[in-house]
């Protein structure tokens, strides 16, 4: 069955003649004179590949997106080698305009391959070499620092929680530290579209908005390495460095954090920095089910990418009797949006006055007798003062209170002492430390 195409530009006339004198697997459905036409074509479903022949500097990672939700691969030709490489680098299909139309149509043909899933499929932002006629797409070689699936070695762990302020801030920028402590490359990112607060936390200027700058850049392709590190806020503490994207300034800019962006600031984060942090917003709903445009921006996208692309998520939940019952119902809608999180449950702020005596040991009771079936990892008390001397300050616990039950509990979910004994939990020396107390 032929491949219904689209395709823009005046120089379109004579590559939409070479395919059509193919008689096989491409057929040109309509010539548009303009992006935002070819745009219209293919979301009302007439094609499965669009062919950009002119005016590709206006291809963004999100329209990219936009159009490969509705089932559309994006070929584009240029000369411009700086310019092929920005089109690959958002998940475009570039070649030389000088292409014979049988490997033109072998291009399309692989594209829209990958797009269906029948064929391997790179990630976003994977380079793409053409490798002659009658051959497939392949990632290219290039890309220094890069797993097998396309993006670097570096880990990313997401910290999320219900509403109603379960201490995922306090978590996310405290796990940052120790881990830069222990002499990691960390990038802490501040995700939440509704009430960023990293930078308030750590007392740093947020007119920036690192985040939304450095997906801006990404959505155009011109987001690298380094330009990442120059929008990361470096935040110098005693026994390490850290690096911070903070949130967007008000919660109406949610808009400039889409998920096709992210999703390649993500992957820079990946080769930059052995670990990457988010602190993610509560809101799981998928707002399409909310809207007749299911084009349009989405509200909770950043959270929801987040938590997609994270390899360890740490579900954190306020160890009291609104808390809790608030955790369960989220863990509920976690599970059904991203089913793969797979979260390790923190019980943060416990305490005898909100629980009773033994207040681990009756939270893991009652979780075990009320809770969703998903084991209780572990255990972080509430300790006001270090908290408020430390948010005071605009600095960790680690600085202001390196003692503190809290710091050390915090510590625990991810540094040398669970590293240390592999075979047992993460959590263990913090129960164990907890109980002590």
């Amino acid at each position: 069955m032929s491949i219904p195409v689209v395709t823009v530009g005046r120089s379109s006339e004579d590559l939409v003649g070479g395919l059509e004198r193919l008689h096989g697997p491409v057929s040109v459905v309509r010539r548009c004179s303009e992006l935002a036409e070819l745009l219209a074509a293919c979301q009302s479903g007439l094609a499965r590949a669009a062919v950009v022949a002119e005016g590709s500097e206006e291809l963004s990672a999100s329209l990219v997106d936009r159009l490969s939700a509705v089932g559309v691969a994006v070929l584009a030709l240029t000369d411009n080698p700086a310019e092929m490489t920005r089109l690959r680098g958002i998940g475009v299909v570039a070649e030389f305009p000088g292409v014979d139309a049988a490997a033109l149509a072998s291009l399309i043909t692989g594209a829209v391959a990958q797009l269906s899933g029948a064929g391997p499929r790179p990630a976003l932002g994977a380079d793409l070499a053409f490798t002659g006629a009658g051959t497939a797409l392949r990632p290219s070689d290039g890309g220094a620092g890069r797993s097998q699936d396309g993006s670097g070695a570096g880990q990313i762990i997401a910290v999320w929680g219900p509403a109603g302020s379960p201490g995922r801030t306090l978590i996310a920028a405290n796990i940052a530290g120790e881990l830069a402590a222990e002499g990691n490359s960390v990038l802490l990112v501040d995700a939440d579209s509704y009430g960023a607060s990293v930078a308030a936390m750590l007392g740093l200027l947020d007119e920036a908005a690192g985040l939304a700058q450095a997906c801006r850049l990404a959505d155009q392709g011109l987001l690298d390495g380094d330009a990442l590190r120059r929008i990361a806020t470096p935040v110098a503490i005693k026994s390490g460095t850290f690096r911070v994207l903070t949130g967007i300034t008000r919660a109406d800019r949610w808009t400039e954090l889409r998920a096709a962006a992210l999703s390649l600031v993500l992957d820079r984060a990946r080769e930059v920095a052995d670990v990457t942090v988010i602190d993610t917003g509560f809101c799981l709903e998928a707002d399409e089910e909310l809207s007749f445009d299911t084009m349009a921006p989405r509200r909770n996208a950043a959270t929801l990418r987040s938590l997609e692309v994270a390899d360890t998520v740490f579900a954190v939940g306020a160890a009291d009797s609104i808390g809790v019952p608030r955790l369960v119902r989220g863990l509920a809608q976690l599970e059904a949006a991203v089913p793969q999180a797979s979260p390790r449950i923190v019980m943060n702020k416990v305490r005898a006055a909100a629980v009773g005596r033994s207040p681990e040991r009756q939270l893991r009771e009652a979780w075990e007798r009320y809770g969703p079936g998903m084991a209780l990892s572990g255990f972080v008390p509430a300790d006001t003062a270090a908290a408020d001397a430390a948010l005071l300050a605009g600095s960790l616990l680690l600085e202001t209170a390196p003692d503190s039950m809290l710091r050390r509990a915090i510590a625990n979910l991810v540094c040398a002492p669970a590293q240390r004994n592999r075979k047992s939990s993460v959590f263990s020396s913090t129960a164990k430390l907890l109980s002590k107390g």
